[in-house]
């Protein structure tokens, strides 16, 4: 899964740290899902989304590899 969470975040001058803090993850969970090492779970993604006043879509996509 693809993701623009890092684009957003930066562009919008938050830290990694203050992102976690307002959705409640540690910060290392915020550097794995930037780093797709981590797949968040819908709930947390929709969280994410409405931090940056956007959707789900808008920051998460599939990859073709996600398909099969």
């Amino acid at each position: 899964m693809n993701n623009r969470v890092k684009e957003v975040r930066t562009a919008r001058g938050m830290t990694q740290s203050e992102l976690a803090g307002k959705i409640q993850v540690s910060r290392q969970t915020i550097y794995a899902i930037e780093s797709s090492k981590y797949v968040p779970s819908v709930v947390l993604a929709l969280k994410i989304a409405a931090i940056f006043e956007t959707t789900a879509d808008a920051l998460f996509d599939l990859e073709d590899s996600d398909w099969k």
